[in-house]
């Protein structure tokens, strides 16, 4: 007998890409097949895919980019992708198809409602994205990796949380450290493309602390590469012990070391810190279109397991208060750890799993 076929459909940021590489790997070991539906642009995000999982190139595009030419031939290239879809289900019919979002996914989603296939999408953020949204009421089942999430009417979500790396789950619950007269460690993170102002204002906002604080303060500070160097050499002046990069591979031991994150508000990111459980500083991306940032950190915040600090309000002074206010409150910190850990959702993969195997159980049956 064949083995099932699970189709999973997405796009090419890390965002779409990551849950969608730890359903893969799940549904692999348990002796599925599967494929992963993308365009050309997400193609090249695969490399962290297992090399069993066929990758299946479709038209698809985005009014987004390019030009006017570009954007009238978009519906046509979707349109084509969507035939492609549907004619290679119609040869290989999959058990299940799941949608990560990003507008990829839209050929095999589509093609998966025309066909009538068990089809399921998960949101990684606390609002859907604009794909997503379009398929919310065409689904049978809507996962929600950040809770909770804003639905349409009449569209009931599954909180599944959002999957994470194998070297975040190794660290999950790590014991906390509270602040105290000794070195501790503040991690500064920008995403995944690194955020100027975080540059721009967190080196001034630690410098500017009690000395009594300040001297134990240990810094790792995520800098975009412009940014490189200015800040570095501005942590060295202001004599903090502080390390400088682009990208640090070991973030989640520097979470697990920490005492206090200070990020963006990804949905990845919010994911890693409540499962480590770490307090934490958010700054939601202001530019973001639906304010999902926002929506990512709301459970956190409103569980006392961290604050948020919007750009508006992200300047030194107000930071450096918060900062004093945090890193003086051993018993506060302490409590805002295990809250964030009361959050997270460390089988978040598992949950997938048992959706997807929801979904196949009457076509197996």
């Amino acid at each position: 007998m064949t083995a099932p076929l699970l189709i999973i459909a997405a796009g090419g940021t890390g965002g779409h890409m990551f849950p969608a590489q730890a359903l893969a790997e799940a549904m692999l070991a348990k002796g599925w097949r599967v494929r992963l539906s993308t365009d050309a642009r997400g193609a090249r995000y695969t490399s962290g895919f297992p090399d069993a999982v066929e990758i299946s190139v479709v038209g698809s595009a985005t009014f987004a980019r390019g030009g006017i030419l570009q954007k009238l031939a978009v519906p046509f290239r979707i349109v084509g992708g969507i035939a492609a879809a549907k004619w290679k289900m119609l040869f290989d019919r999959p058990a299940v198809v799941v949608g990560f979002g990003g507008y990829p996914a839209i050929p095999a989603m589509a093609a998966a409602w025309a066909l009538r296939v068990p089809r399921m999408i998960h949101e990684q953020n606390g609002v859907l994205g604009r794909v997503n949204q379009l398929f919310a009421k065409r689904v049978n089942k809507v996962a929600c990796g950040t809770w909770p999430t804003a639905l349409p009417k009449g569209v009931e979500g599954v909180h599944t949380g959002n999957p994470v790396r194998s070297a975040v789950l190794e660290r999950a619950a790590a014991p906390y450290i509270p602040p105290g007269d000794y070195p501790m460690s503040v991690v500064v993170l920008g995403g995944s493309q690194g955020a100027r102002i975080m540059s721009d204002i967190a080196p001034p906002a630690i410098a500017a602390l009690p000395e009594h604080i300040r001297r134990n303060v240990r810094v790792s500070h995520q800098a975009r590469e412009e940014d490189l160097e200015r800040v570095s050499n501005y942590y060295e002046a202001e004599m903090i012990n502080a390390e400088v990069q682009t990208f640090f591979a070991d973030v989640p031991d520097r979470m697990a070391e920490a005492q206090l994150v200070i990020s963006r508000s990804g949905a990845s990111t919010v994911a890693d810190v409540s499962i480590i459980g770490r307090p934490a500083i958010w700054v939601p991306l202001a530019s973001a279109i639906r304010d999902e940032q926002t929506a990512n950190a709301r459970q956190l915040v409103e569980n006392d397991a961290a604050v948020i600090m919007t750009e508006t309000e992200f300047e030194v002074a107000p930071l450096t208060a918060m900062l004093e206010k945090l890193l003086s409150d051993e018993t506060g910190m302490m409590k805002m750890s295990q809250a964030a850990v009361r959050c997270s959702v460390p089988d978040a993969t598992e949950r997938l799993v048992g959706l997807v195997e929801e979904l196949a159980a009457p076509a197996q049956k």
